[in-house]
């Protein structure tokens, strides 16, 4: 196992992050949803650098604690209001006809609140687990690993799940030249203080990344002629539907034997020729390519193995990977699941440390720009 610094392959730490998000998925279960949160927690604040997406991982949290409040009131004022342990019975005021069947307020009861605060968990989870991928894996590294024919979808993904960061980032720029002039107000008068600067910060820095990826003739594509362009995206078309199509006759065992797997196979093997086919079409280079070694390996087996081992668990026994709620019991922890969640956690200590940040030396700083270092 390598010991020296170096960042982890982008696309490991997706490929683990999703896997766990698989397996918070299958399960409402507190304790296991809890322990998916506890391992994600654990490896971004072992292995995260210190970039400014690295940062962003708290956000994403205070997302899902915001889920999980949302769903319980709604539960609260327009859920289906079940189960026996009532805690408090509120006054429920008469709706119009056109609204029949919805109720508001009403009876409360422990089961009902418990389901929803469950279901908030559930996503709050999978929130913490794109947030954690988003900490760990560069977003610009991860779109320089993605193939040619997915470049335009790439940069949509990239942009897509750098919006957080970048306006962390800006927050504490604006924040952090508020401190030094000596404003640093709270409360409502200074949101709207900073949200203005927050938002030029932003847009500031979207036009130099749009000026850069012009000069580096980002985009550009080389001669192809309009009948492999149509063959190209015809195959990969094709294949993505025949492979949604075989999807579903491997899972609808009423279904002909020809819809499942062959036709699943072949749609797959034509989305990928369709792909290489468009990859061409697409001129760039890499500098300094990220390797996929034994540490990506590792940490991208760990998170499938983690998605596989609580589907396993929920065949063998459905019942431990749900809270019991009528009647109201205890969960309890499914060894399988709890097995491959806790392995998903060796990556916070097999995996290489980021390197970090070096420091601008007074020589390098003095030769950049001389007119900004004072002379004693």
């Amino acid at each position: 196992m390598p010991t020296l610094p170096r960042h982890l392959h982008p696309g490991a730490w997706w490929l683990w992050a999703l896997g766990l998000a698989v397996a918070a998925g299958t399960t409402d279960n507190p304790l296991l949803l809890g322990l998916d949160l506890a391992v994600l927690g654990l490896v971004v604040a072992s292995r995260r650098g210190d970039s400014p997406w690295a940062r962003a991982f708290r956000l994403y949290l205070y997302l899902g604690l915001a889920v999980i409040a949302v769903r319980t009131v709604l539960y609260v004022l327009v859920g289906l209001k079940t189960g026996g342990h009532v805690l408090v019975t509120l006054p429920s005021p008469t709706l119009p006809s056109w609204a029949a069947g919805i109720t508001l307020l009403g009876p409360v009861s422990l089961d009902g609140l418990l389901a929803a605060a469950l279901e908030g968990l559930r996503l709050a989870t999978l929130i913490a687990a794109v947030g954690a991928a988003n900490a760990l894996a560069n977003p610009k590294r991860l779109l320089r690993a993605m193939p040619g024919a997915l470049a335009e979808i790439g940069t949509a993904l990239v942009v897509s799940v750098t919006v957080a960061p970048q306006l962390a980032e800006s927050v504490q720029r604006v924040l952090r030249a508020r401190t030094l002039r000596g404003q640093a107000g709270r409360g409502l008068r200074a949101i709207r203080q900073v949200a203005l600067p927050v938002l030029q910060d932003t847009l500031d820095r979207s036009l130099l990344l749009a000026a850069s990826m012009d000069a580096r003739g980002y985009g550009r594509r080389a001669t192809r002629s309009a009948a492999a362009h149509s063959v190209g995206s015809a195959l990969a078309l094709g294949g993505l539907l025949g492979a949604a199509v075989g999807v579903y006759g491997v899972l609808d065992t009423t279904a002909p034997a020809v819809l499942g797997l062959p036709l699943l196979l072949a749609g797959l093997a034509a989305a990928l020729v369709g792909g290489w086919l468009g990859g061409r079409s697409v001129v760039r280079t890499t500098y300094r390519p990220d390797v996929w070694g034994a540490p990506e390996w590792l940490t991208s087996g760990l998170g499938v193995l983690a998605a596989a081992a609580t589907l396993v668990a929920a065949r063998l026994d459905p019942d431990a990977m749900t809270m019991p709620l009528q009647p109201l019991g205890v969960p309890v922890l499914p060894w399988l699941a709890t097995a491959g969640t806790l392995l998903a956690a060796l990556p916070a200590v097999l995996t290489p440390v980021p390197p970090a940040a070096r420091p601008c030396p007074a020589s390098d700083l003095a030769a950049r720009n001389p007119a900004e270092v004072g002379h004693g």
